[in-house]
């Protein structure tokens, strides 16, 4: 990125850190967008995906198969009233959905997009992502607190000890990867599965295969998707830690949830199956489609699985991770490990 922002800089004859800061704010802008347009297309295809399941129509009126539903339902929020109420800590109130953003937000600058598209090429990439999702449980905690409701508390609570219990799970099957690859680096990550598809980290052994569901499951529970939303259990909390939010606060919470679905869905590609590689040398399909097409893939998977499965309990919620996901994760990698030293050409 420096040597991008040093020949921009000399092609507008400037000092070589406009050239950088246009660089950075060229890269947020890009991210921003990928980020609003995947949520406005993934709302309009999970109602779609809704409809279908449940046997009955989905958005079907404005536009084409009812495609500007989601983007009237923009323009309502934007002109819906910000309303905070009385009782509540007013700057942690308005400072909490920006955070929950901006999280997620950030988490996608070291997405490789392919091997030359992406905004930032990180050494650590793996851990930054890992600490970006740490974060959005700042953010919830100061939703649910500042908005001084009970349930908006309880729900900003078990939504931080849903996040942070299935981080270490969803951070074990992680490692599975990286003691193959060697890496922390998502792009080098993904140039040590260029060939065949079965160069795959998925299928480079069996505790991958099986860490590769673990870290699914486990980020379905990250993301507060269902069967593990039990922190906007509209049931029992009304809306969860974002009950008193209205308007484009409320919009941000809901941006980031879809930012976040799609993020994992990316992760998953990039570490698992292959990322921008094809799987079959000599198919001419840029790098980007390929990335983009087994993302929404593994969104759909997750909406499907929201649209089948019932809500979990919360203590079924904590036993899924602690009593399960947890020894096996340990399992996977410990086997991982073994595998690589048994069979170390594999990867």
């Amino acid at each position: 990125m420096r040597e991008w922002g040093r020949s921009l800089a000399q092609t507008m004859h400037a000092p070589e850190w406009v050239g950088q800061v246009t660089l950075m704010v060229i890269g947020a802008v890009a991210v921003f967008l990928i980020m609003a347009l995947a949520a406005l297309a993934f709302v309009w295809l999970e109602r779609k995906v809704a409809g279908r399941i449940q046997s009955r129509y989905g958005p079907n009126r404005a536009g084409k198969f009812g495609i500007l539903q989601t983007l009237a339902d923009a323009v309502k929020l934007l002109l819906k009233e910000d309303i905070i109420p009385a009782a509540a800590d007013k700057s942690l109130f308005i400072l909490a959905p920006y955070i929950v953003f901006v999280a997620t937000f950030a988490a996608f600058v070291v997405i490789p997009w392919s091997s030359k598209l992406y905004v930032s090429d990180l050494d650590v990439g793996l851990l930054y992502i890992a600490a970006m999702g740490s974060f959005v449980v700042v953010g919830i905690l100061m939703a649910g607190w500042a908005s001084n409701n009970k349930w908006s508390l309880l729900g900003a609570m078990r939504g931080a000890a849903q996040i942070v219990s299935y981080e270490i799970p969803v951070a074990l099957a992680i490692l599975t990867v990286v003691v193959l690859a060697g890496t922390l680096n998502l792009r080098m990550i993904q140039e040590g599965q260029s060939g065949w598809f079965w160069k795959w980290y998925v299928f480079q052994s069996p505790f991958t295969f099986i860490a590769f569901f673990l870290y699914f499951v486990g980020s379905i529970a990250e993301a507060n998707r269902t069967p593990f939303d039990l922190p906007e259990a509209e049931q029992e909390l009304t809306a969860g830690f974002h009950t008193e939010y209205s308007g484009m606060r409320w919009a941000f919470f809901f941006l980031a949830e879809y930012g976040n679905l799609l993020l994992v869905s990316l992760v998953a590609a990039v570490l698992f199956l292959g990322g921008w590689n094809v799987g079959i040398p000599g198919v001419p399909i840029p790098g980007a489609l390929v990335l983009v097409a087994k993302a929404v893939v593994l969104v759909l998977l997750q909406m499907w699985l929201r649209w089948t499965l019932p809500r979990l309990r919360v203590d079924q919620v904590m036993a899924v991770c602690w009593k399960y996901l947890m020894p096996l994760a340990f399992g996977t990698l410990i086997g991982a490990g073994a595998w690589k030293m048994l069979f170390p050409g594999t990867a």
